[in-house]
């Protein structure tokens, strides 16, 4: 496979015209937009190359096959040598003592904000990065449905590919939660505050409100209701990120207040109820 005919450039093309025509066809033949999968991955390896100076330099002028670009034994001869001699092979000595550790490409940590309702339902995040190569990335990555905050993804073979011949480094994605302006997590629990008049509180009465996931849901205060009580329901929190079919509860602190806007005539009637 020719990397320059797959991109559709010459061999002397630039790397702004590399990358050019990379974004032209990733865009056609992405398989979100019904492309070829088969031919997008062709498309990403033969930018992976071509992008970078040194794997495009390695692969405009290949190396013969066999030995080493300084000389030394062909590639493997080495173990095969150290264990003739128990371990330790003369061309350790010959080279400068042990082997050096060997080099990996980074593991990239990076971070990502989604809204309580995204890690409610879960969110198909897709994002272009730069890895530290000058390579440019396209990550998909599905959310899970229950994702709790701090929550990090794993993403293999997606990182840093800046050392050629060497499997790439993994992506480790941090996922934050932006704070909610009426719901708090805890654990898979939602809670929320409620906030009723204490007439109501007294005689009871049925009250509506919206769920996370823009539900109606109705709930009976029960005569007698105490300030600072909670209220428990059942299968109205978040989903379980292991089990999208478990939900924890929605619990509702009950706030009770004092009305300010009764007439002389109101104040009356209750001073009659009370005596």
């Amino acid at each position: 496979m020719d990397h320059y005919s797959t991109l559709g450039v010459d061999r002397n093309a630039s790397p702004d015209d590399i990358k050019r025509a990379y974004r032209k066809l990733a865009s056609q033949h992405h398989p979100d937009k019904g492309g070829d999968k088969a031919k997008f991955q062709d498309i990403q390896v033969a930018y992976d190359t071509l992008s970078d100076p040194d794997k495009r330099s390695q692969y405009d002028n290949p190396m013969p096959q066999g030995f080493r670009q300084h000389g030394g034994v062909p590639p493997g001869f080495e173990d095969v040598f150290a264990q003739m001699f128990g371990g330790n092979s003369p061309f350790g000595d010959m080279f400068g003592g042990r082997r050096p550790q060997p080099v990996r490409n980074r593991t990239l940590n990076l971070q990502t904000q989604i809204l309580l309702e995204e890690a409610f339902h879960g969110k198909d995040l897709l994002a272009t990065i730069q890895l530290p190569s000058g390579r440019e990335q396209v990550l998909q990555v599905k959310i899970p449905p229950g994702v709790s905050d701090g929550t990090t993804l794993r993403l293999a073979s997606m990182g840093d590919d800046s050392i050629g011949n060497m499997p790439r480094g993994d992506i480790h994605l941090g996922v934050h939660i932006l704070p909610h302006n009426i719901y708090q997590r805890q654990g898979d629990d939602l809670v929320r505050n409620l906030s009723i008049n204490c007439l109501d509180a007294i005689v009871g009465k049925t009250l509506q409100f919206d769920t996370i996931d823009n539900k109606t849901l109705e709930i009976e205060i029960a005569p007698g209701t105490q300030h600072g009580q909670t209220l428990a329901v059942q299968g109205y929190g978040m989903p379980n990120m292991s089990n999208f079919y478990m939900r924890g509860r929605l619990l509702l602190n009950i706030n009770i207040t004092v009305p300010t806007n009764l007439t002389d005539e109101h104040k009356l009637l209750i001073k009659q109820i009370l005596c």
